[in-house]
């Protein structure tokens, strides 16, 4: 079966699951179906057809898997957030819409992904400056402990967002001009064989630049995605093991020095081991979220029939706990595997194009949107300390739903690339 054929009928499908979740939600709160259901599923419907549409005239032979898991991701998010605050669905609606004309615009701008490799110093540059953006006095704001924002007039921004995308790009290109050389042994440290040091550059500019973020905005989600955005795509380029456990030494060693040194660290460590020490203060976004996953149990409470406004910023940090409490660990397994789907399927992508630059930008991107998953799930379940990251096409934020739109642009980009590529190959020559 053609993707084109396959991606319709998914986004089809997803627009109705999406649709009747909508419905549920309703019928529980007000025992009657709102009225604006139809409405709302043509305008899923509407927004979903034209992407579709894009994608067909511009890249017709894309996976087809893609776009519809974002969709549906997507959807179950604005579900959750229209049943927690309509004030914040509102504005999920709108980022929605810019989402995907965000996407559109990269699919039609960006026709050859390639093109953005001699940039490379350039888009270093940028990711460089959009970080650092939000330390700017009376530019950045602190928006609860984090320095992570910029206010523009009414809007709030996360630059750190984008500079995800600009940075896995750089990263991209420059391992592609010196992968050779960082594969070459001249010293030797123990056991470990190591290539000349000058070429450590980009662990170094990770290192730094991850404590920076950890220290100076108070922001440990990022620190650790950025880092391991680094060391994920140095690995995949080299296949050198030695730099993933230098990189983890040295991310450790950073980490340990932060904790010692800075009491908010402490706290986040504090919490994550013991939130019950202090369940009405410290710890009581943590406590609320693991009551909420308790209640769930196997099917949930029920669309519209929990209490998941009790968990702090439950349309942000914690919607995978509201998730999990409404339509119980069937609910959160559905999230689960959807993100499964889309990173085996940028995985996919990566491994079937055969130029090193796009197979080192979707794998790198595509691990960014996996890890970032596993960091926000693994906080409000006590893997890991809670970070402020959130979940990639399912939180509440407009920043964070454009930078995920403009990378699946990107995958879907270079997955219509490779194919189109094999499909010459295959060709018979006049």
């Amino acid at each position: 079966m053609r993707p084109r054929t396959v991606e319709l009928g998914l986004l089809v499908l997803g627009s109705l699951i999406t649709a009747s979740a909508y419905g549920l939600t309703s019928l529980a709160r007000a025992a009657a179906l709102p009225a604006n259901i139809v409405p709302f599923l043509g305008i899923i419907l509407l927004l979903l057809l034209s992407s579709h549409l894009v994608v067909r005239r511009f890249a017709p032979l894309a996976d087809g898997l893609l776009l519809p898991l974002a969709a549906l991701l997507n959807g179950l998010g604005y579900v959750v957030i229209a049943r927690l605050d309509p004030d914040l669905a509102d504005s999920q609606s709108a980022w929605t819409f810019i989402g995907l004309g965000c996407f559109a615009v990269t699919l039609i701008v960006v026709s050859d992904v390639r093109r953005l490799e001699p940039y490379r110093y350039s888009f270093a540059l940028l990711g460089v400056i959009l970080l650092l953006l939000p330390l700017v006095p009376r530019l950045g704001v602190n928006i609860n402990g984090a320095r992570i924002w910029l206010r523009i007039g009414p809007f709030s921004i996360q630059p750190g967002e984008f500079a995800k995308v600009v940075l896995a790009t750089f990263l991209a290109g420059y391992l592609v001009d010196k992968r050779e050389l960082l594969t070459v042994s001249t010293r030797r440290l123990g056991p470990v064989h190591l290539p000349d040091l000058k070429h450590f550059g980009p662990v170094l500019l990770a290192w730094g630049v991850a404590l920076l973020v950890m220290i100076a905005q108070r922001d440990l989600g990022s620190s650790l995605l950025f880092f391991t955005l680094f060391i994920t795509m140095l690995y995949m380029a080299t296949s050198r093991a030695a730099y993933v456990l230098i990189g983890l030494s040295m991310f450790g060693a950073g980490s340990f020095l932060a904790f010692r040194q800075f009491d908010h660290v402490q706290r986040r460590v504090d919490i994550w081991l013991d939130p019950f020490n202090d369940p009405k203060g410290a710890g009581f976004q943590i406590v609320e979220a693991a009551f909420a996953l308790a209640d769930g149990g196997l099917t949930g409470t029920g669309l519209g029939l929990g209490t998941p406004g009790k968990i702090p910023f439950a349309a942000t940090d914690m919607i995978f706990a509201s998730i999990g409490e409404e339509l119980g660990l069937l609910g959160a397994t559905i999230i689960l595997v959807s993100f499964l789907l889309f990173v085996t399927a940028g995985f996919r992508v990566a491994s079937q194009t055969e130029d090193v630059f796009e197979k080192l930008l979707a794998a790198g991107l595509t691990a960014l949107l996996g890890f970032q998953a596993f960091v926000i799930i693994g906080g409000i379940l006590r893997v890991l300390p809670l970070t402020g990251v959130t979940l990639p096409f399912v939180s509440y934020g407009g920043s964070s739903l454009i930078s995920n739109y403009i990378i699946l642009a990107i995958l879907v980009r270079i997955s219509h690339r490779s194919a189109a590529a094999k499909a010459a190959k295959r060709r018979p020559s006049a």
